[in-house]
């Protein structure tokens, strides 16, 4: 099956925490990445969404720039939903 890959980009405005990462994050713009592999037989295209990353400058790391944790898209979208509301 075909796979793909999708950049976005997301802003917070206020720090905010993920179960999946173990650390609060501050404030900032942060890449994501949406890994998805298209769904075969239908008489349509369609995408399943395989993972989603979230990348981060390193903290508290020695070595590298960036951190990438696997995230759960919906908690990212509630996150920024509470982040907007709060904004």
């Amino acid at each position: 099956m075909p796979t793909r890959t999708l950049k976005s980009q997301v802003t917070f405005v206020k720090p905010f925490h993920l179960h999946s990462v173990d650390i609060p994050l501050p404030a900032g713009t942060y890449q994501v990445l949406t890994d998805e592999e298209q769904l075969d037989g239908l008489s349509f295209e369609a995408w399943r969404r395989l993972q989603t990353l979230l990348i981060t400058p390193a903290v508290g790391v020695h070595n590298g720039t960036e951190q990438v944790f696997v995230i759960d898209q919906h908690e990212l979208d509630k996150a920024l939903a509470a982040d907007l509301a709060a904004g």
